[in-house]
């Protein structure tokens, strides 16, 4: 197979991407992105990224902050991701890679999901992200690339992978999965250092999305298999739902499972932030 024909749906090396960059169907996305300075991602952007890197920001484009009552970080309008896409660029047609500044948990698997939920399987997260690249002495630019327009990417986003605070309680109700992408100690409530009140959906399991990582890059599939297998306990992985403080690495549990095998789980958009906007819902802590 020549690297014109490669198709990567899941993880990418830094290997395999040095040596198909200049592709004409691949695009590039740097999500870098700080919580704590949510412009710093964009200004080390513009300092170095990976050549023809386009920036994509977590609050801009991968989020839609006019939504109220839904989490921190709001799943974003369809007419408005479809036309960033295509101002960038990106048709049904195309190879995307996307990378931030480590794991992909910040906030590479979130755009990995966004294409993933409007149908769009060529898309990869680098394994490792830019600093496992730059550890390999790959190639940086700071020139910024010039997209080529195309239409609003034409595609609408599979409503079915995308759960609000109402339908995840349905969801546990019929014995489905809720799998917390959050720290343990966040999880348990003893500590909650982003959102206002501490503590977890009760009926939630804490599957921290570190634990899919070794050394900085994900672990191998078939380890993750037979985890991902005891905490299913023979269940579908469309019965699995995942979530997080605010919708973003919870899409990293998400690209784990499918790295895994385990395709169809989804989303619960809003998360532990979307959850605590109404103070009548329950809240659960401990382990």
């Amino acid at each position: 197979m020549s690297d014109a024909n490669v198709t990567w749906t899941t993880l990418v090396s830094a290997e395999a991407l040095a040596a198909a960059l200049g592709r004409d169907d691949l695009v590039v996305f740097d999500t870098r992105h700080s919580l704590a300075e949510p412009e710093a991602g964009e200004a080390a952007h513009r300092v170095a990224h990976i050549p023809g890197a386009f920036y994509a920001h977590l609050d801009r484009e991968l989020s839609d902050h006019r939504q109220p009552h839904a989490g921190r970080h709001p799943w974003p309008a369809l007419e408005d991701f479809t036309a960033a896409l295509g101002r960038w660029g990106v048709t049904p047609q195309h190879q995307v890679v996307v990378y931030d500044a480590a794991d992909g948990a910040l906030a590479a698997a979130r755009l990995w999901f966004l294409l993933r939920a409007l149908g769009h399987r060529r898309v990869a997260v680098l394994d490792g992200g830019l600093q496992r690249w730059q550890s390999l002495g790959l190639p940086m630019e700071s020139a910024m690339p010039v997209a080529t327009p195309a239409p609003p990417y034409p595609a609408t986003f599979d409503q079915s992978r995308l759960l609000d605070a109402a339908q995840v309680q349905a969801h546990l109700d019929n014995g489905g999965v809720l799998l917390d992408a959050r720290a343990a100690e966040r999880f348990r409530g003893d500590v909650e250092p982003i959102d206002r009140v501490a503590g977890h959906v009760p009926g939630a399991i804490n599957r921290p999305y570190a634990l899919s990582m070794r050394d900085g890059r994900f672990r191998p599939a078939q380890e993750l298999a037979l985890e991902f297998a005891r905490t299913l306990e023979g269940r579908d992985p469309r019965d699995v739902v995942a979530m997080c403080g605010s919708g973003v690495t919870a899409c990293h549990l998400l690209l784990a499972l499918e790295h895994a095998g385990l395709e169809g789980a989804r989303l619960f958009t809003g998360s532990w932030s979307g959850w605590i906007d109404d103070p009548l819902r329950p809240i659960a802590r401990g382990p």
